[in-house]
């Protein structure tokens, strides 16, 4: 191990001209991406509520009276059955995500030695120095207000708010308000969008200390001054909002810098810093700026940057609602999928972290965005299926969670697991600080009564029959999308009645029991391989960016090396056929996890060499969707912090196991505060002569211990560390 520790942030030595390489910070609610020329520095400022209005129908289809017919001619083998399933409607789109502005600040042209840009993780703070002056960006999660400080000896400033940003669209019915006030300016801008009373309007105070502040609308001009402190919030609203009044909620607001920073600086550093990760690197690389790290993708230093990078955008980008695609931020209008948060696989994957990593406020985003929707969600149920109890939507702008993603290749309005893969999170919250939500609670009871009304068909062993089923996005070789007993809709159904039971012990309880048990088991196709249908004829398509039939391996523990052996060896082969398809970040990351699961470290290190090999990540260590940095996208950023904890400990309520995945280009490291759905906080260090594990338990428990060197039984006491010495594997 080095002496040095990881670091903790990134910097470059020359500025960003591409908003993707702009720096990030973010409190969940407001964002903020930082970029530009030295003399022309640009705050692109975006908001999660920031969705642009359309002219699509939310309602979801109203199809239940003719499912009992689908089904019958899914039965009957009609694999074309559901392929116009519809109300008529085209695919729909939800309501794109969008940036609100730019606040400009242009300097005389001139030359800017020393310039450097950095960004700390452990204060959310993006800095920005040259000779002669300072500038520095954060997001209040104390406050909730972009603030930005620029200090230097005589300084000369243009301020304004620009609306100009790629892609947006020539109706926008642009406003500008500009005021000198007591402390220098108050600076405001509305967007109205095309044919709507919806717009969005921001409003910066600026605090200027020393020298004079003259209006040039629609901006200010300042001369010689020594400070400058630019607070800025956004809303969307309709009709029009009073920026007088979001004017005196600024000025209520410390007018110090650093009175706001210690502010934020309480409740982010707290969060950011519960859990690390140190893979030994070498303190040279740890030096370098980020741009050169990417281009050494083997370096151990860059994946240690990547782990800190990923925790910290992911608490940032998580309050008000969680991370969507692009995280909390975009510099364009045009945002690849509306930017929107997609449940089939991208959103678990980028929250996969929270309750191992310490981020119950990613958990509690998660939540938030879900207990919003469930009136949308029971509407679903109703429409298209008839029946009592909840369906999530497979994409929602946070504001809809209405089902109305139709195409032939795309029929995601009859997806019926999303519900219990978007509750698994929360599931995995309460088991690991030991509290059943009562929330939680309710939400999977709707989603057992929803199975109770659905699950009804039969097949000729008299097992239960998921008709219509869907395995995002994938279908089968011989078949249409819409089939019968799609694995990830069995792994689905099965875990959440059981859950919901767990939850509701009595008569409920039984009865979730007894319909799980007529569920059908798992098939095995002629390869070897858990088959993604479990219907017999259906063959299956390999070269996919989607798992989702590996959904019983993680994040659930239906399927394990321990458990179900034989399950586990045919996820294994799954796991082996399975191509990439497009490239997409999130399906090898996803593979990864899997892989990691399935103790296969090899296959962990090889997926994640297909992302760091790929150029997925820009400077600002947010990344792509696809190799070469195509489309901005938060997937791989987000859900690599899950991989690695992934593949050094893994845990159940009764289990825990120690590096399970280890590749072996990382022979030593420590991580540290790792936390455990039994209850106990881990460190965990390693070396080629063994390893070191520190168990401190919140609760007294008895767990399995498992390691490459066997199997032991642990019995834990609350409050009392337990430290583990295993010898070299």
């Amino acid at each position: 191990m080095t002496a040095s520790a990881p670091v903790h942030g990134t910097w470059e030595p020359h500025p960003a001209g591409r908003w993707e390489d702009g720096f990030l910070s973010g409190n969940g609610h407001h964002g903020a991406l930082v970029l530009g020329d030295p003399n022309d520095e640009r705050v692109v400022v975006t908001h999660h509520t920031l969705v642009r209005p359309g002219g699509r129908d939310p309602r979801p289809p109203q199809l239940a009276d003719e499912l009992p017919a689908l089904q019958d001619r899914l039965l009957a083998g009609d694999t074309t059955a559901a392929e116009s399933f519809t109300d008529g409607r085209p695919l729909q789109w939800v309501q794109p995500f969008h940036p609100a502005f730019q606040v400009r600040l242009r300097r005389p042209s001139g030359d800017c030695p020393g310039h450097r840009r950095d960004v700390d993780f452990t204060t959310g703070v993006v800095r920005a120095v040259c000779t002669g002056w300072t500038s520095r960006v954060f997001v209040s999660r104390a406050d909730d207000v972009i603030v930005q400080q620029v200090t230097g000896p005589g300084l000369t400033l243009d301020i304004d708010l620009d609306h100009r940003l790629p892609g947006a669209p020539a109706g926008l019915g642009v406003g500008h308000g500009a005021v000198l006030t007591p402390e220098g300016a108050q600076l405001s801008l509305r967007a109205r969008y095309p044919d709507s009373d919806l717009a969005c309007t921001g409003v910066t105070l600026v605090a200027v200390t020393g020298g004079t502040t003259t209006l040039v609308p629609p901006g200010v001009h300042i001369e010689g001054a020594r400070s400058v402190l630019l607070l800025t919030r956004v809303h969307r609203h309709t009709g029009e909002l009073d920026v007088v009044a979001q004017g005196r909620a600024l000025r209520d607001l410390p007018m110090e810098y650093d009175e706001l920073l210690d502010r934020h600086v309480a409740l982010h550093r707290t969060a950011y810093e519960r859990v690390t990760l140190d893979l030994a690197a070498d303190p040279a690389e740890r030096a370098l700026p980020g741009s050169e790290l990417l281009h050494r993708p083997r370096s151990a230093a860059l994946l240690e940057r990547l782990f800190a990078a990923g925790r910290y955008h992911l608490l940032s980008a998580s309050g008000l609602f969680p991370p969507r695609l692009t995280g909390l931020w975009t510099g364009d209008w045009n945002t690849a999928w509306s930017g929107a948060f997609t449940t089939n696989a991208n959103l678990n994957l980028q929250t996969a972290s929270a309750a191992a990593a310490a981020l119950p406020e990613v958990t509690e985003a998660h939540a938030a965005l879900i207990h919003r929707q469930l009136p949308h969600w029971r509407e679903n149920a109703g429409a298209v299926f008839g029946a009592r109890g909840v369906v999530a939507p497979t994409h929602t702008d946070g504001e809809s969670g209405h089902t109305c993603h139709f195409a032939r290749e795309y029929p995601h309005h009859l997806w019926t697991a999303g519900a219990d893969w978007l509750l698994k999170p929360l599931v995995d919250h309460d088991e690991t600080h030991g509290t059943r939500d009562p929330r939680t609670a309710a939400a999977l009871a709707e989603v057992a009564l929803f199975y109770e009304d659905f699950l009804t068909r039969t097949d000729e062993n008299g097992q239960l029959v998921v008709v219509p089923s869907y395995s995002p996005e994938n279908r089968p070789a011989n078949a249409s999308w819409i089939t019968l007993n799609a694995a990830m809709d069995l792994s689905a159904a099965r875990h959440a009645l059981r859950t919901a039971a767990s939850y509701h012990p009595g008569p409920d309880a039984d009865r979730w029991h007894a319909l799980a048990d007529r569920l059908p088991p798992h098939r095995i196709n002629a390869d070897g391989a858990l088959a993604e249908w479990a219907w017999p004829g259906l063959e299956d398509s390999y070269d996919h960016r989607h798992l989702s039939h590996l959904y019983g391996v993680w994040p659930l523990d239906e399927i394990t090396p321990y458990d179900s052996p034989e399950l586990a060896t045919a996820a294994h082969r799954a796991l082996e056929l399975r191509g990439a398809e497009n490239d997409s970040a999130h399906g090898h990351l996803h593979h990864a996890l899997i892989a990691a699961r399935l103790r296969d470290g090899d296959r962990v290190a090889h997926a994640l060499g297909q992302v760091l090999d790929g150029d997925f990540f820009h400077t600002s260590l947010m990344s792509a969707h696809y190799p070469n940095r195509d489309v901005y996208n938060a997937d791989a950023a987000h859900t690599l912090p899950a991989v690695l904890i992934e593949m050094l400990v893994q845990s159940t309520q009764d289990r825990l196991v120690l590096l399970p995945a280890l590749p072996a280009a990382y022979p030593s490291g420590a991580l540290r505060g790792v936390r455990t759905r039994f209850g106990a906080e881990i460190d965990l260090t390693w070396t080629q002569d063994g390893a070191v594990a520190v168990i401190r338990p919140g609760r007294t428990h008895r767990v399995e211990l498992r390691t490459s060197t066997g199997t032991e039984s642990l019995h834990l006491v609350a409050g009392e560390d337990h430290v583990l010495t295993l010898r070299a594997w």
